[in-house]
């Protein structure tokens, strides 16, 4: 099992940005597809962004495309989401989660193994 601790949260008026920090437990972190999904309220939980596990391969939900972007270091056994010209519908929990079994899917929660608690992101009008 894989722990992950989500960090970068806040509060941000629209047009503004944040970056998201998502830091893993184990050494074969280098080894996970890892992910964004995030979730607004009474909605359901939506990817938001994946990376391959050499960081070479990385996929977005058209709703984010051209303003977010999904990196990580594996010497730091971390992903970030560098979020840019937020919008008020971004508003959501952010949650990071790790695939620690090459599943050939990225876009479903079920592709997923271990989550994070989730970060808050509020961006204002």
């Amino acid at each position: 099992q894989v722990q992950l601790v989500e960090s970068g949260g806040g509060l941000v008026q629209a047009g503004g940005s944040l970056k998201l920090s998502c830091a893993a437990s184990g050494r074969t972190f280098s080894r996970y597809t890892m992910a964004w999904f995030r979730q607004a309220p009474g909605k359901e939980r939506e990817f938001v962004a994946a990376i391959s596990w050499s960081g070479i391969s990385t996929n977005y939900a058209d709703s984010v495309k051209g303003r977010f972007t999904i990196s990580r270091d594996n010497a730091k056994n971390t992903v970030y989401l560098q979020m840019n010209s937020l919008k008020p519908e971004d508003t959501a929990v952010y949650y990071c989660a790790a695939d620690t079994t090459a599943r050939p899917s990225y876009v479903l929660r079920s592709d997923y193994d271990d989550w994070g608690q989730g970060t808050q992101v509020t961006v204002s009008s």
